[in-house]
């Protein structure tokens, strides 16, 4: 197993360039970052998937391509709203290869709680189907597709919220598990109530990409994960990403100086 890669995922609320972000990692000693599919399309200047493998490859880092999770629902029981959010998985994963990243995060769709049964059932249904078509398209391209656990919704019922209901959803698709595995997401379960130990234990080495973030145990807040390095010492994944909410925060992971990054756009998107 090579070394494991350590980096940040970047925000389009981070205001700057990829070349910027990757400039701002590196100088902090990270070798690593994430694309967030969708958000790279709030920049002006957006590489593309070629350029970000050129850019990849000078700047020494590994990259992980993030599927949309704005305005889609793969478990969404309107057909084409559903095949839509397939596609976007399908193009992530395209520019994935492209660029020559190691893996694509997904999300598993969601249902509002106050629908009624027969909905939350065919929504259900609607989302393994679209975990599977997604993973087979990942098997054709070769790019590894790794489903995250999510945190709980007040509104909405997600499928990937335990390991449990994680494992559930992997068995309900049919292909290896080095193309269909998993993001380990430790903000995620600890606000949901579980250790990030505990999915460790149910997946092993089928933990590809592991996100780093922290809160209090109330929300979702993803704030600096200070003690991070346990986790990068206990979990088998390549790639390690902090997943925060500015730039700052990702210094501020690591107990580097927290100097503002220099962007050539506007911060307040």
């Amino acid at each position: 197993m090579t070394e494991a890669s350590l980096g940040a995922a970047m925000d389009v609320r981070f205001g700057a360039t990829v070349e910027e972000f990757l400039t701002y990692i590196t100088d902090l000693g990270l070798n690593h970052v994430e694309f967030k599919h969708e958000y790279l399309c709030g920049h002006p200047d957006t590489p593309d998937p070629s350029t970000v493998r050129e850019l990849a490859e000078s700047y020494d880092v590994s990259v992980t391509y993030h599927a949309p999770f704005r305005d889609w629902n793969p478990a969404s029981f309107n057909d084409a709203v559903r095949e839509a959010s397939v596609q976007q998985v399908k193009r992530t994963l395209d520019d994935a290869h492209e660029a020559g990243a190691d893996a694509v995060v997904v999300h598993g769709g969601s249902v509002p709680h106050r629908y009624p049964e027969w909905v939350k059932e065919t929504a259900r249904e609607n989302a393994m189907r679209s975990l599977a078509e997604a993973a087979q398209y990942a098997q054709l391209v070769g790019v590894p597709l790794c489903l995250e656990n999510q945190p709980r919704d007040g509104s909405k019922r997600r499928y990937t919220t335990s390991p449990t209901d994680l494992g559930a959803a992997l068995d309900a698709v049919d292909v290896t598990p080095d193309i269909l595995g998993v993001t380990l997401d430790v903000g995620h379960a600890k606000v949901n109530g579980h250790d990030w130990d505990a999915f460790v234990e149910r997946f092993g080495d089928r933990i590809r990409v592991c996100h780093l973030h922290d809160n209090d145990g109330t929300s979702d807040q993803h704030e600096p994960l200070t003690d991070y390095e346990g986790v990068v010492e206990s979990v088998p994944a390549d790639n390690f990403v902090f997943e925060t909410k500015s730039v700052t925060d990702v210094a501020a992971s690591i107990g580097a100086e927290t100097t503002p990054i220099a962007t050539e756009l506007p911060t307040d998107v």
